[in-house]
């Protein structure tokens, strides 16, 4: 066995391991190129694809629906710093005083601010001052105009009137809100029942304050300054997912929350991936068909892309109209990409959606029939 040890070991040195195993070698040089091919093939596929849909990662994505329970969530987990929130013009005040029914009545608050009460003259100033501070005021007029020794009062607002925070645009439920503790804007929110599915990404506050006045030239009377309006912007991602309690601010009686609308783009059909409405809103960024596609999870294995269409109403008929795509077309630059407007339906078929969508138009779409709609998570 050792003579023949040299022999073997010259073989293999001259003729080297190729011809000592030739098929194990061939299979694995077979194995390893079919691999690098394999992997060459998928790499340029991803590559096309994002070059075709302008996107390497896919938006994260979530519902109206899971915004608002997010909405939900976060305001019955805040806990605002309680404080008591001032009477003010139009409120509906109940004064008690302990022990003299005669006295004991409803007030309202006037315009200008103040009441009136029984036995003490003059108007008594009632707005800006809370509860606990106007019981005070009273007491120590009852005693100034020697009506009462030892008044006990209380005081209760009945209808409070002087804080609305006004509710509007793209919300569930617009409305006018008394706040009758501090609020946050999250709570605002959930009282209106959170998002619409045409909300946009922004949040809007709009708060009127008016200034102290300066003090007037001597001799001369004073003169109220005018108001001042300042308008907050929030992103809404910001408020539901940094975790930064800076963006829930506190709302404030006369502020306005606005949530502005955002248009909506449909993508329908047996040839897409993932149909439903997509809000197209992202710091006013054209939407495009490619976008669209790229939003919906891209086609699928049997579409018919270059039969695709988008259904347009016009804004003064009233009609559908369709516009042809080819969509295979944009994908290798064959043809500029088409621009889609809010409300646009673009209809990528299958072979069978060809035949449906000849017999129906938009009847063949389920219109009227309820389609998630869905937010991209990088607006």
């Amino acid at each position: 066995m050792n003579s023949s040890w040299p022999k073997m070991a010259r073989m293999h040195k001259s003729k080297g391991p190729a011809a000592t195993f030739p098929a194990l070698t061939r299979n694995r040089q077979t194995f390893i190129w079919t691999s690098v091919f394999a992997s060459i093939l998928w790499t340029a596929a991803l590559a096309n694809a994002n070059a075709c849909y302008g996107q390497s990662n896919p938006p994260a994505e979530v519902t109206v629906e899971q915004t608002n329970e997010k909405i939900q969530t976060l305001a019955q987990s805040a806990h605002p710093k309680l404080v008591e929130t001032p009477i003010g013009t139009g409120d509906l005040l109940h004064i008690d005083v302990f022990d003299i029914p005669e006295l004991s009545r409803d007030v309202r608050v006037s315009d200008l601010g103040d009441i009136s009460f029984p036995l003490i003259p003059g108007k008594i100033q009632a707005a800006g001052l809370t509860s606990f501070q106007l019981q005070k005021s009273l007491e120590q007029l009852l005693i100034e105009n020697g009506l009462v020794s030892h008044p006990q009062v209380s005081v209760f607002v009945r209808e409070q009137n002087s804080q609305p925070v006004s509710i509007v645009g793209a919300v569930a439920h617009p409305m006018v809100y008394q706040i009758i503790r501090p609020t946050t804007l999250l709570e605002v929110l959930a009282q209106a029942g959170g998002i619409s599915d045409q909300a946009g990404s922004l949040i809007l506050v709009t708060r009127t304050t008016t200034p102290p006045p300066s003090a007037p030239p001597t001799g001369a009377p004073a003169a109220g300054a005018a108001p001042e309006t300042q308008t907050m912007t929030i992103r809404l991602q910001d408020l539901l997912d940094s975790g930064d309690p800076s963006y829930n601010i506190q709302i404030l009686g006369g502020d306005v929350v606005s949530v502005p609308r955002a248009g909506v783009v449909y993508v329908m059909g047996g040839g897409i991936s993932q149909p439903g409405g997509y809000v197209v809103q992202s710091h006013g960024a054209q939407v495009t068909v490619l976008r669209a596609v790229a939003l919906a999870h891209g086609t699928t294995t049997f579409a018919k892309a270059d039969s695709s269409v988008i259904l347009r109403t016009n804004p003064i008929t009233g009609a559908k109209e369709q516009i042809p795509v080819h969509l295979k077309q944009i994908e290798n630059r064959k043809e500029e990409d088409v621009a889609m407007k809010p409300d646009d339906i673009l209809y990528i078929p299958d072979s069978l959606g060809l035949k449906v969508l000849a017999k129906g138009g938009e009847t063949a779409l389920g219109a009227g029939t309820a389609i998630t709609i869905y937010r991209v998570g990088n607006q």
